[in-house]
């Protein structure tokens, strides 16, 4: 049974950009999310069952945004004009530069597949059980993950304000 892509789009739609949007934290970026997120429905329609619909156009925008940010995170460059905009507010943008280089020392010699689960956890509020069903580990490797990511973050910070 063929999916009716146009009325996913129109019911759907919306919830797939707020999806988007509350990732990427970005208007442009989640708009293209939100377009490949459908551009991937319609590539794949034959084979997709729509049993429920709102779960898989969810997980679908899920991992596009997430894979975006990686591709950013691994193509990265300096946008000039977001710096100079930044720079404005030399506090906000201190406050923010160290904690990225926290995270991202944290996250640097952790699996992908842990930093999605402290995502989905912590940023999104997913219960264990929702988080393990998204990545596809059982809750007890979903909370020995968290719990090794949060002893490792721990002694990390106490170096880290040395």
């Amino acid at each position: 049974m063929d999916i009716d892509v146009e009325m996913l789009y129109n019911k759907y739609g919306p919830m797939v950009l707020r999806r988007c949007r509350s990732i990427l934290n970005n208007e442009e970026k989640a708009l293209d999310a939100m377009q490949d997120v459908f551009v991937q429905v319609l590539k794949k329609k034959n084979k997709l069952k729509a049993t429920y619909p709102s779960s898989l156009l969810y997980t679908i925008a899920t991992n596009i945004c997430l894979n975006k940010i990686r591709h950013e995170k691994r193509h990265s460059t300096v946008n000039s004009e977001d710096l100079i905009d930044n720079l404005m507010f030399i506090d906000d943008f201190q406050l923010k530069m160290e904690a990225r280089e926290f995270l991202e020392m944290i996250f640097s010699s952790e699996k992908e597949s842990t930093r999605d689960i402290a995502f989905l956890h912590f940023v999104d509020g997913l219960t264990l059980q929702e988080t393990a069903d998204r990545i596809g580990l059982s809750i007890s490797g979903v909370r020995k993950r968290l719990r090794l990511l949060m002893a490792r973050a721990g002694s990390m910070k106490e170096k880290y304000h040395e």
